[in-house]
Formats: C-alpha cells, structure tokens, sequence
C-alpha cells in the first residue's frame, strides 16, 4: 500500500507513492492487501520518482485522469476499470485497484478544499530489469473551466497520420490505450495554439473523425448523439459514458458511429468531453463559427454531474 511521510506545506498538490502497484496474481484487486494501513502523502516538492523508471526513460506506463468535483469523483469505477485495460494492452502486470483507490481517496481528502480537482493514477513497468512494477496518484488543484463549459472552445481538425482501422491492421501501436507516451498529443495542442485555436480533433488519413488529444468527440444530429467507434483505436471516454447514461434517461437515442469530417460542421451541437473539462461545446471549427446550446449542455452537466453549470 501507499507510504511516505506526511505532506509538507509548500503547496497544496500532493503526490501518493505506492509501495506495491500490481497486484499478486493469487489475490483478487478488489480486496485491500492484507496487513494494509491508510496511506500517507507527500507534497509534489517531497514526491521523488527514480530517473531509471520507464516511466521517465520511454514513457512505458499507462495512467488515468479523474475529476472531483465539490470532493466527489467523477466516473471513478470506469477509470479504474479503463487502468486495468490499459494496463493489459501494455502486458504489465495487473495493477492492485484497490491501492489506487484507497491512495486517490486519501489524497483528496488531504488536499485543501477546492471547487474542482484532478487525481491522476500513474503506473509505469517500473525500473528496468527489475521485474516489479511503480505507481503513484497525484492530486492536483482543477483549473477553472467555467468560461470553456459556458461559451464553448475553438477546435481546428488535423490528421492524425494512420487510418481509421489502425488498431485492427496494427494492434501493437496501442492505440486505445491511455499511455504516458503523451508527445505527439502534446505536440497538436501546440500546432492548435499556433492556428490560434484551444483544442484538437483528430481525423484519420482515410476521412474518418477520431478523438481530442485528451477529449471525446460528440456530435448532435437532430434528436441523436454520435460518437466515434471505439474500434477505430480511439480511447473510450468516461465522461462520454457518463453523459450518454444522461442522455439516455432524457430519452434521447445515443450510438458509436463512423463519422465524416464534414458533419461536424453541419451538426447541431458538437463537444468535446474530458476528464478535466467535463463538457465543452465547440463555438468554432477550423476557423468557422458554430452555434452554442449553453442552455443544453447546462441541462447535461446537470444531468450528468448532478451539479449547475
């Protein structure tokens, strides 16, 4: 389980170092370890990661990002569930959930009060040649997304470079797999920001809408919302999930499609849905404006969260 000494009070951002990640193949990972004890936390300053972990040297790890919103999780079981599947895709060893858990819960409860925070879940095949694996959670303040859930973010369309069958063609590239291996993510927001917009929606070499470097796509047609096909080797999103379940219960018909670039912009609705942002509505796409239903994605963030937007 987790250990370390307690916080320390140059910040309020904690980090969760976990002493055993994976968990023994003879114990199921719902159950705590036997002999396991709260965890304790660290601030980010004490928090030491070894430069040899995989993590730091080839990016070999997966993680997961988890909103708290007024102190509760967002969709914290499929997160965990999503870790678990990562995690296989990369043939690490089952990583112990409950030790994640119990380290996410304990570090929320021991950061300072916030509105909004993010938990991430980070598990890395650990020290090479070492045969054991390496996790810990850090627990960071949210930033203030409120201007991008109210009055929508500018998005701008580029090619993601394979096409959209990749993951049935190519399977060890992983994709559907959420990997620390960020730098191609990190590289469109910075093109976006260089075309003056705030997001990404990748389209594959063969026309096919796929995802945001860190968001699902959701389309509105009519009285029907479509999101790309999780067999295109896109990441099935959680919050997603989470506002298709609302969706549902406000009797409105949801589905996975294959979806075509053009009916983004002919759409009547169109958002982009993360962990951090929850539900952001595109007010321009590749440089054209787009309507804003703030009046809807209100009702949905409400329905979804449980919370006013």
């Amino acid at each position: 389980m987790p250990t370390r000494s307690t916080p320390g009070s140059d910040g309020d951002d904690l980090v969760i170092v976990l002493e055993h990640a994976a968990a023994s193949p003879d114990s199921p990972v719902a159950a705590a370890p036997a002999g396991s004890r709260e965890p304790e936390v660290l601030s980010q300053a004490e928090a030491r990661i070894r430069v040899d972990d995989l993590a730091v040297t080839r990016g070999d790890g997966v993680f997961e990002s988890i909103g708290v919103l007024e102190g509760r999780f967002v969709e914290l079981e499929r997160h965990l569930a999503r870790l678990a599947h990562s995690a296989a895709m990369l043939d690490l060893p089952r990583p112990d959930l409950a030790a994640f858990e119990a380290a996410a819960r304990a570090g929320v409860a021991a950061h300072q009060p916030a509105p909004e925070l993010l938990v991430k879940l980070l598990y890395s095949r650990g020290i090479e040649g070492a045969d054991a694996a390496s996790g810990w959670v850090q627990v960071l303040t949210g930033p203030d997304h409120g201007a991008s859930r109210r009055d929508g973010i500018r998005v701008v369309t580029l090619d993601r470079g394979y096409r959209h069958d990749i993951a049935q063609t190519a399977p060890w590239l992983l994709q559907g797999a959420k990997t620390l291996s960020y730098a191609v993510n990190k590289a469109a927001l910075r093109e976006a920001a260089r075309r003056g917009a705030d997001d990404v929606i990748f389209v594959s070499s063969d026309g096919i809408v796929l995802e945001g470097p860190t968001s699902t796509v959701v389309v509105r047609e009519g009285d029907a919302f479509l999101t790309p096909r999780t067999d295109l080797g896109i990441l099935a999103g959680t919050t997603q999930a989470a506002v298709f379940d609302a969706l549902g219960r406000l009797g409105y018909a949801t589905a996975e499609a294959l979806i075509e670039p053009e009916r983004l912009a002919a759409s009547d609705g169109l958002w982009l849905l993360s962990s951090g942002r929850l539900i952001a509505p595109v007010c321009e796409l590749d440089g054209h404006e787009l309507a804003v239903d703030r009046e809807f994605t209100a009702v949905l963030f409400e329905k979804a969260f449980g919370l006013t937007l």
